[in-house]
């Protein structure tokens, strides 16, 4: 195994260690900084090219987005659950659309917009 494979296989480990223990707060917070890692690896495949790289990692970002979708308790959450249910919505679409039309600006906008709701996320105590 090259020292990559092992990097990876550490960080796989690693990662699903920190779930099984993590709160159900602490686990959206880990889904919205892989979907931020994945967007911003999606950013950089489409800056070299790497077509088969950027559609893998944009695929990723709306499956981490569906899956923070998933969480929503619409009948507790009420109006801010049904908002957030509208923006992970419009999220999934604009990633679509920047992997269609190989366009950096949605992963940017989707990016600012998942950042925004990590930070309130994160002010929120657990």
């Amino acid at each position: 195994m090259n020292a990559m494979a092992a990097l990876k296989q550490y960080q796989t480990v690693n990662t699903q260690a920190q779930a099984i223990e993590a709160s159900p707060h602490r686990l959206i917070q880990m889904l919205m900084e892989g979907g931020l890692t994945r967007l911003a690896q999606a950013r950089g495949a489409m800056e070299r090219d790497q077509v088969s790289l950027k559609g893998e990692m944009i695929s990723k970002a709306i499956g981490i987005i569906g899956g923070l979708r998933e969480g929503l308790n619409l009948e507790a959450g009420g109006e801010v659950a049904a908002n957030l249910d509208s923006l992970y919505e419009y999220m999934a679409t604009r990633l679509v659309e920047a992997n269609v039309q190989n366009v950096i600006a949605p992963l940017d906008e989707v990016s600012v917009l998942l950042r925004n709701v990590k930070v309130a996320w994160d002010a929120i105590a657990e």
